[in-house]
């Protein structure tokens, strides 16, 4: 009777995963790097809607047994699949399901396919009001100068000796914009695809921390109590648009057609980009279509995109040499970005008799539109009379315009 209780236990033990977790201090890491941020996103509120679904995807991919990990094909595109090395490019979609679990079908029909990130840069734009954009057009110049992480951490990544494909996967996450790191990444560097996403989503995420952390290093008090607004009312060449209802439908249509010409790899993020603006520019008679891409379509693209990275993010894949270095080259690059705008505002301001606030530099980087809502934020802690929310949007919104050329020229020259 006693051997078979102890038989009763011991299967009852094997059946749990304490075992493997006790074997392996990994799983215990990556356990507390998904309860830190849980925290973040619930309790500090640091972008819940990508940092809860990062999170829980990145716990539940760590449970031994659980196969709810994503298992990463190497740059060939091979992956062992019950002992047996096979091109996952070669098994049915049905078989990955069976064979590797529901987060790789996630994962390699929706992720590596490259489906969800025109479809989320379709509510992005849903989403996004140009006009602030529209009538600050000058700013917009600083949602340029906010790509400089990007080409500066590639040609450090060249010099350190990934290959031009990686660098570039690696520079973009200077763009802030997961959406355009991951189909950057599927394009050139598709065996980097879960570090790189994990490196863009988090410090997109971490933007409440990370651009009041540049700000404090690279501007003054001075500087960034600078009141744009009552400047502006001074300002008697200050051009108004007459019909701004036009000018918000025709944008749209007009940088689809100039970035399809000059820049035609970028068209699958522009183009469903501007697309998601121009359904809502329209009004009524597109109300129904715009209410599923900013809402329901939207929704559930960020419900999967967050999980499946999350669950990129095993004990395996994260705690290496090279994970470790993507991570620290794309905060590099996320505040080289942030930098590049503060400086050509700091340039700006010292021919320029009207000053503009560094901060509005600092949204260059995309992360629409919360960039600009902690921009804002520590504006009003220096000057509570200091609202730059607008102002900050039209060079945000220019630097998701930005980084997206900038990763269709990466891949035209490297793809």
């Amino acid at each position: 009777m006693e051997n078979g209780f102890s038989d009763i236990l011991r299967s009852i033990y094997d059946m749990t995963a304490i075992s493997s977790i006790a074997a392996d201090p990994g799983f215990i890491l990556m356990y507390l790097l998904a309860f830190v941020l849980l925290y973040l996103g619930i309790k500090k509120h640091y972008e819940p809607l990508l940092l809860v679904p990062i999170a829980f995807g990145v716990l539940i991919a760590n449970f031994p047994g659980g196969d709810m990990g994503v298992i990463q094909a190497d740059e060939n595109g091979m992956v062992m699949v019950n002992g047996v090395l096979k091109n996952i490019y070669d098994i049915p979609l049905h078989q990955i399901a069976h064979d590797l679990g529901l987060m790789n079908f996630l994962y390699y029909a929706l992720i590596k396919t490259g489906f969800l990130p025109p479809i989320i840069f379709m509510g992005v734009g849903a989403l996004t009001d140009f006009g602030p954009m529209l009538r600050n057009l000058k700013l917009s110049i600083f949602g340029a100068a906010a790509q400089l992480g990007i080409f500066a951490v590639l040609l450090a990544a060249l010099a350190i000796g990934f290959t031009p494909q990686e660098a570039a996967s690696l520079g973009i996450i200077g763009g802030a914009d997961g959406p355009t790191s991951i189909f950057t990444t599927i394009k050139l560097a598709p065996h980097l695809l879960g570090p790189i996403a994990i490196a863009a989503y988090s410090y997109m995420a971490l933007v409440p921390v990370i651009i009041p952390f540049v700000v404090k290093i690279c501007c003054s008090k001075k500087e960034l109590c600078i009141n744009m607004k009552e400047q502006e009312k001074l300002d008697s060449k200050k051009v108004e648009i007459k019909n701004m209802r036009a000018a918000k439908i025709i944008f749209p249509i007009a940088v689809t057609t100039v970035v399809a010409i000059l820049v035609p790899t970028a068209v699958p993020l522009i183009g469903m980009l501007m697309f998601g603006n121009l359904i809502k520019e329209i009004g009524a008679d597109t109300a129904r279509i715009f209410d599923a891409a900013a809402n329901g379509i939207m929704n559930a693209a960020t419900v999967f995109l967050g999980l499946c990275v999350g669950a990129t993010m095993t004990s395996q894949a994260f705690l290496n040499w090279n994970t470790l270095g993507i991570l620290a080259g794309g905060f590099l690059a996320f505040c080289l970005s942030i930098a590049g705008g503060i400086f050509l505002v700091k340039l700006f301001n010292l021919f320029s008799k009207q000053k503009i606030n560094p901060l509005v530099g600092a949204t260059g980087l995309s992360a629409v539109p919360m960039a600009s809502r902690v921009a804002n934020e520590v504006a009003l802690k220096y000057n509570p009379k200091n609202f730059i929310l607008n102002y900050c949007m039209a060079s945000n919104i220019s630097g998701v315009i930005g980084s997206a050329v900038a990763a269709g020229i990466l891949i035209s020259f490297l793809g």
